[in-house]
């Protein structure tokens, strides 16, 4: 393959339909190819591993604040921020088909997606929190298991992705949620041109 044909590969953590891949189309485009990475810092090595030219990372949340893990790696690191780009973080609890919210028990995602959702939960002290590596892969992970009893919290393509129900819709704890994040690369001179990424 001809690097002119190639599509940029461009790295984010979590699992397909998580956040950072919504926010990866918004900044680029459809015009690249996706490479999810499980960590944070299996997202970091993603350039020194060569499995990605570039690599998408949030920074900031609106309602949680500094996403620390990631900003941690990034201060550690070489990386050269491109770009950045800001979406909109609508927070759901999603279960299996045909779950009802009180057969729920426990409800797992992200650390940052738990903390948007922190009002929720408190109101709801019988629901668990379970601490995961991200929200889509969460509601994967609901939905291999088929156990009405646990639920995730994530977007809505996820819940779309794997099949999952929308049992509770915008549990996040302000509508106006919004998650900022940098797209980085090795140097300065590897800026994608976006005229050929739309």
């Amino acid at each position: 393959m001809t690097t002119l044909t190639q599509k940029p590969r461009v790295a984010f953590q979590g699992e397909r339909g998580a956040f950072s891949e919504e926010a990866a189309h918004k900044l680029l485009g459809p015009g690249i190819e996706l490479v999810p990475r499980r960590t944070f810092a299996e997202l970091y090595n993603s350039l020194d591993n060569g499995v990605a030219d570039y690599l998408l990372a949030p920074v900031e949340n609106s309602i949680a604040g500094v996403v620390q893990p990631s900003v941690d790696l990034l201060r550690s690191s070489s990386l050269t921020v491109l770009d950045e780009v800001q979406i909109k973080i609508e927070q759901h609890l999603i279960g299996c088909p045909g779950a009802s919210f009180d057969m729920i028990e426990t409800v797992q995602s992200h650390p940052v997606a738990l903390a948007q959702c922190s009002r929720f939960l408190q109101a709801h002290p019988e629901l668990k929190p379970v601490i995961a590596d991200d929200t889509a892969g969460s509601v994967a992970e609901v939905m291999r298991r088929g156990d009405p009893k646990h639920a995730a919290i994530a977007g809505q393509h996820a819940a779309d992705l794997y099949g999952g129900s929308i049992i509770r819709k915008s549990i996040q704890d302000i509508p106006e949620n919004y998650t900022r994040f940098v797209l980085l690369s090795a140097s300065a001179a590897q800026k994608p041109n976006y005229l050929h990424l739309q």
